[in-house]
């Protein structure tokens, strides 16, 4: 894994996030903080690329959400000096809960995952302020995300950054200590950890993912090189099975120029 220039990253994404607020015609952005460390780095360079009287934050705890993850999103809201609002999202999840129960955690959680992205993106209208998306590479490219809940966003300012970059950011940013050292969690239930449900460290999974991506390794040459052939192939195997949730919902090409194959560029617009 290549160590980053990380003042260099920082002005990278801030002016990324103020272009691109700008170019859509916003003054604002809105993003959910959970108390964990992706949405805090997102926080803290929208913060310093729009300003904290621009900067909008949701805290939206489900009744099975730990109060130290509020805690954590209050103290690095009061940090920034960026206003966050508590939007309680138990009685809208338990609602649909009791008509239709289950007693899969992994259920409860994409619910709650598209429940916060609908309130939102409800106070994106409110604010006139664009969804800033809290995820980073590794989550990305395994798709270590809910569909349409916490990969839906306007834009994704630490999408290219691997998860143990973005340690290395939030520590550059001087992200709270306690965020920046507890372990890595969506919060869906009691002690559960992102690792946990990986099933490796990110420091291992992220060295895959830099190898397959970045370095553009074929599977049989990594594992001649030494890498664990198990975690190898089930890595390769998350990215090629979550593809369909790093694309637009393609259509059926019966034209000359369809959307999201042919037509998708900046140029197009002004013809």
């Amino acid at each position: 894994m290549v160590e980053l220039d990380y003042p260099l990253v920082e002005k990278v994404l801030i002016r990324f996030i103020r272009d691109f607020v700008g170019k859509n015609g916003f003054e604002n952005a809105i993003l959910g903080v959970s108390g964990g460390l992706d949405s805090a780095v997102t926080l803290s360079l929208t913060c310093r690329a729009l300003g904290p009287e621009h900067t909008h934050a949701l805290f939206m705890p489900y009744r099975l959400s730990s109060p130290e993850s509020l805690e954590h999103a209050r103290a690095v809201c009061g940090q920034l000096g960026v206003a966050g609002e508590k939007v309680e999202i138990t009685s809208m999840v338990d609602a649909y809960l009791n008509d239709f129960p289950t007693d899969n955690p992994v259920q409860v959680g994409n619910l709650c995952a598209r429940v916060r992205m609908m309130v939102l993106f409800d106070h994106s209208e409110r604010r006139r302020a664009l969804v800033m998306g809290t995820s980073n590479k590794s989550e990305l490219l395994i798709g270590y995300s809910t569909l349409y809940g916490d990969s839906a966003a306007a834009c994704l300012p630490i999408g290219d950054l691997y998860k143990t970059q973005v340690f290395g950011l939030a520590e550059y940013l001087d992200i709270p200590e306690e965020i920046r050292n507890k372990p890595p969690s969506a919060d869906l239930w009691a002690k559960q950890t992102d690792e946990g449900e990986i099933g490796m460290t990110y420091a291992e999974l992220d060295d895959i993912l830099y190898s397959r991506v970045e370095k553009n390794m074929r599977v049989e040459d990594m594992i001649s090189t030494g890498y664990d052939e198990v975690a190898v192939r089930r890595v390769d195997a998350m990215i090629k099975g979550s593809q369909f949730k790093r694309v637009m919902p393609p259509a059926a090409k019966l034209q000359n120029r369809a959307v999201g194959i042919d037509f998708r560029y900046l140029r197009d617009w002004n013809r």
